[in-house]
């Protein structure tokens, strides 16, 4: 939802509209959270949910009690994501950059107190997540309270947040259904994965490889943020020409970041699995499945720029469509046809992205 920021601040930073930026980004926190609290209801009863879908006890149980822990970590992320975007659609970087890799390094401290000095486990990597988003927030906070830049945007609290929240919904709501119907289909596929033979070591190399995914996805995903403040900030002051350019030049910047990243993927397919376990059985499938990864994440490098522009139209009505399409008629379906009807196993569902990620293209 605090992707509907990339729309309404970039545009009124290029109209030079600044007031409402920090109207905007009060509006979305003060949404959010409400937002949170069903969230976190829900995540409160993870396990039993997973064992309603058939999950595998010992898996559901575990999930449920790391969820229930991240649940503080919830209430801090979204004001954090506002934050982050109030500050991005005014190119205001790196300030960002900067409170992020402190955080980022910072993290790596308290998860080795919370894990191993005091004891906690896996609850204690996801308190940690909690911790690194609180400290992250604040530091943005206090340089959007400090700074000269932000004076202009950022005039103090207002009632005028309180106002304008349905209108701020409906763009809220397809920004986050056009993210979460991505996300989801991959949850969904980690949940069909536990339905097959040998459902521990299945659902694990998925993760592993959606992990693998989602970090290489981190290069295009900053592409998509900075395609979409251009985007919105030249729509917003008038400049639509200029706007068509800056999507031709992402495009390719897109397609030839992906193509690296895939072939980074291919040369380092019989290592990677080491990182993430010593079992012989779940390095030699990861490195099976990383050639097809490889392939993958040039759609998903295209994919996600090209999102980047919707959002800065603010066309998320419209990508929230092709996401529904792409992902639950064609990519979802396709998963359980190759898995259990022809029954080829689990790595097949890692596939599906490949055809809906082409069909999200020409939509």
């Amino acid at each position: 939802m605090a992707s509907s920021l990339d729309t309404l601040c970039g545009q009124a930073f290029g109209a030079k509209q600044y007031y409402l930026l920090g109207i905007y980004k009060q509006r979305a926190i003060l949404v959010l959270t409400l937002v949170s609290v069903v969230v976190a209801v829900v995540w409160a009863y993870t396990g039993q949910i997973l064992l309603l879908f058939g999950q595998d006890p010992e898996i559901a149980m575990g999930a449920g009690s790391y969820i229930r822990w991240m649940i503080p970590a919830l209430f801090v992320y979204g004001p954090l994501q506002c934050h982050v975007r109030f500050l991005q659609t005014q190119n205001i970087v790196l300030p960002v950059m900067a409170s992020s890799g402190v955080t980022a390094l910072s993290h790596v401290l308290v998860c080795w107190l919370l894990v191993y000095k005091l004891g906690l486990g896996n609850k204690g990597a996801a308190l940690a997540n909690a911790i690194s988003y609180l400290a992250n927030v604040s530091i943005l906070a206090l340089y959007i309270r400090l700074s000269p830049s932000c004076k202009s945007t950022w005039t103090g609290v207002s009632k005028e947040a309180f106002r304008g929240i349905v209108s701020f919904m409906k763009l809220a709501v397809p920004s986050a259904l056009m993210v979460c119907l991505e996300w989801w289909s991959f949850e969904l596929l980690v949940l069909l994965s536990g339905l097959l033979p040998n459902p521990k070591l299945e659902a694990s190399v998925l993760s592993i490889s959606l992990n693998t995914g989602s970090l290489a996805f981190m290069i295009p995903f900053g592409l998509g943020a900075a395609i979409s403040t251009r985007v919105s900030n030249e729509l917003g002051a008038g400049r639509p020409e200029a706007a068509c350019l800056a999507t031709r030049v992402i495009m390719v910047l897109g397609l030839a970041t992906g193509v690296s990243l895939g072939l980074i993927m291919i040369s380092v397919r019989n290592l990677w699995g080491y990182a993430y376990s010593n079992e012989k059985e779940v390095v030699e499938y990861i490195a099976r499945m990383m050639p097809i990864l490889s392939v993958s994440i040039i759609f998903d490098d295209l994919q996600c720029v090209l999102s980047g522009v919707v959002r800065g139209c603010g066309l998320q009505k419209i990508g929230a469509c092709v996401n529904l399409s792409a992902y639950y008629l064609v990519g979802i379906p396709a998963a359980l046809c190759f898995a259990f009807v022809y029954q080829l196993g689990g790595m097949v569902l890692i596939l599906p992205p490949i055809p809906y990620r082409e069909f999200q293209l020409h939509l």
